[in-house]
């Protein structure tokens, strides 16, 4: 059976653009054809998770089974007395099966674990988001189709982005005017094209004929050089170019079947600041670590009294959410290290921020201190991208 990875291989976009066409003509004459949808749904995610990865296809039957239970268990037993023990447990168990599959190379000398599967963070961030928004009355009710749907939504189901439930189920309940649905078409060519560009040629020149290259001078060269510093740019745009082409075909297939995905990536690099480059980049990563961890965090020690200060508090809640965001990402010590990287220069940010703004008629604004703020928030994140990389592992320890 042939088996794909979703945007990598032009016979995927040709498949594509077949399954595709009669959505898009249904749509246009206002109906949406919801059994062809579950159709060409599942043999996309055949053609993902069949052939070869038949393993991780039987895994995610499994997990989507395991969150589906959770779900609808905690919407059964949520207004019971004393039901807080019951989120609580229910979110752990609903994070368990990533738990275990990040740890899993650690503690089983680098291999994988069984109920690993391509994209099982994403499903956990849209089955976790799910229970937290039941607990806090925002879900009233659970459809079993539309919940399959949701996080079985196969444009994003390998690397998000991350969509609401509430949201998805808003576009999926109804059939776009045609206008509307027009304007959908044509902003989704226009992704899809820029995609194209993103991934296949700008990834393709940073990523394959420079950063191999790169690294070898780097390597070779041995400890710091100037073309560490090389590398750090280069692996910079792969990574955005890359990660953002892939985003930019989720949406705009998104958009074709009638969902408007949000964005993932909103120019982060003319950031002014750290925190600015947090709500321009990966955007639906980070708005969900904002809402469900730093948000209830931050809300929990201010409840509980745990700290006086709210500065304190919030430099708790970064430090914390981007340690867990490091550790996501894997257990190795860049990983880590990134997300410490990361909430320390955001509360330096946020220091400088208040200073900012209690000094703010003797400091100087203007076009060149804004250039200067995006050049150092460029360069302090591509550093953060250089520890991300790995390769200061390879170039020291290795």
């Amino acid at each position: 059976m042939l088996n794909m990875q979703p945007y990598q291989d032009p016979t995927y976009f040709v498949l594509l653009a077949i399954g595709l066409l009669p959505i898009m003509v249904g749509l246009l004459y206002g109906r949406r054809f919801r059994v062809y949808e579950t159709i060409i749904s599942f043999l996309f995610l055949l053609l993902t998770f069949g052939g070869v990865k038949w393993q991780q296809g039987v895994a995610l039957i499994g997990y989507i089974i395991f969150e589906l239970l959770l779900i609808y268990g905690y919407l059964a037993y949520r207004k019971r007395k004393n039901a807080s023990w019951i989120f609580n447990l229910t979110v752990i168990l609903s994070i368990l099966p990533l738990v275990i599959v990040k740890i899993a190379p650690v503690m089983n000398n680098g291999r994988e674990s069984i109920i690993g599967f391509l994209g099982i963070s994403y499903l956990t961030f849209k089955a976790v988001g799910m229970i937290m928004e039941i607990r806090d009355g925002i879900i009233k009710e659970v459809g079993l189709s539309e919940v399959v749907h949701f996080l079985l939504f196969f444009p994003t189901i390998s690397s998000g982005p991350i969509d609401r439930y509430r949201r998805f189920l808003g576009d999926y309940k109804k059939v776009p005017a045609r206008d509307k649905y027009l304007a959908l078409l044509d902003k989704a060519m226009w992704y899809i094209f820029l995609g194209f560009v993103y991934k296949f040629l700008l990834a393709y020149l940073f990523g394959v004929v420079m950063l191999p290259k790169i690294s070898a001078l780097a390597l070779a060269h041995g400890g710091w050089s100037w073309w560490v510093i090389a590398y750090m740019y280069t692996y910079s745009m792969d990574l955005f170019f890359d990660f953002a082409g892939y985003s930019l075909f989720a949406v705009g297939i998104s958009y074709i079947m009638g969902i408007q995905t949000p964005m993932n990536f909103n120019k982060p690099f003319i950031a002014k600041n750290i925190k600015d480059f947090w709500n321009r980049w990966h955007m639906t990563l980070s708005f969900w670590f904002r809402d469900y961890i730093y948000m209830r965090l931050v809300f929990f020690m201010m409840k509980k009294k745990l700290l006086k200060s709210r500065i304190a508090i919030a430099n708790v809640g970064y430090l914390t959410l981007f340690l867990i965001m490091g550790f996501w990402h894997g257990v190795t010590w860049y990983y880590i290290v990134y997300g410490l990287y990361h909430a320390v220069a955001i509360n330096l940010c946020d220091m400088w921020l208040r200073f900012k703004k209690r000094h703010k008629e003797k400091i100087p604004h203007n076009k060149f201190t804004e250039a200067l703020a995006i050049f150092i928030t460029f360069n302090v994140v591509c550093f953060s991208f250089l520890i991300f990389s790995g390769f200061l592992n390879t170039l020291f320890f290795a």
